[in-house]
């Protein structure tokens, strides 16, 4: 499935597209009961011909009144439109929190640094975060631009010294570089910092 933003999938898949918002709905299988100002009674009056006639639908948003004229078959077809982008959210959220997207999101910049903070992790803490980023390399650094590693230490490690183009062999290159990365390293209350200005230092870096 396309790696796409929340407002780009929205805009292809989403309600407003298919005109499936409530108001959108309510316009295409009926129309809106009027109200008009009555200068005798001093207040607005709505109509009462429909009163009786039609279906009515009452918004709880505005208070607004519709009188429902769809036939039974046009307003199933407005369920079945409903029931698919319903599916479509469903496969937008079981994407989202799936694999590498569960931990880090999604990755929209094309240029990014990611600074590696593994602090005092016990050994299987680290392997875990390994797996965690190996899992990210592969699923979505790969469908970027450019990119680069840093760990945050006491003697600061980067995986090459500026952002570097993705391809299959760099994002192989940076799994391998992350697994020979040494469980204890010293450490000082600025590696974080220090980390993330060195990667703020590259001026094509994003994210």
């Amino acid at each position: 499935q396309p790696l796409v933003s929340s407002s780009q999938w929205l805009q292809h898949y989403g309600l407003k597209r298919n005109k499936l918002s409530l108001s959108q709905i309510l316009s295409q299988i009926g129309f809106q009961h009027r109200k008009d100002y009555v200068t005798t009674l001093g207040k607005p009056v709505a109509s009462r011909y429909a009163d009786g006639l039609f279906p009515q639908y009452k918004r709880a948003q505005d208070g607004s009144v519709y009188n429902l004229t769809a036939k039974k078959e046009l307003i199933l077809h407005f369920v079945d439109c409903l029931i698919g982008a319903i599916e479509l959210y469903k496969q937008r959220m079981e994407w989202l929190t799936s694999e590498s997207r569960q931990i880090f999101g999604v990755i929209q910049e094309q240029c990014i640094v990611i600074v590696l903070d593994f602090g005092t992790a016990a050994p299987s803490e680290f392997d875990l975060c390994r797996d965690a980023l190996s899992m990210v390399l592969v699923e979505q650094v790969i469908q970027i631009s450019r990119f680069n590693l840093i760990r945050a230490a006491q003697d600061l490690l980067k995986w090459q010294q500026k952002c570097t183009p993705v391809s299959e062999h760099t994002v192989k290159s940076a799994v391998t570089w992350l697994w020979k990365l040494d469980h204890m390293t010293a450490v000082s209350h600025t590696s974080s910092a220090e980390a993330l200005l060195e990667a703020m230092g590259d001026e094509a870096v994003s994210s």
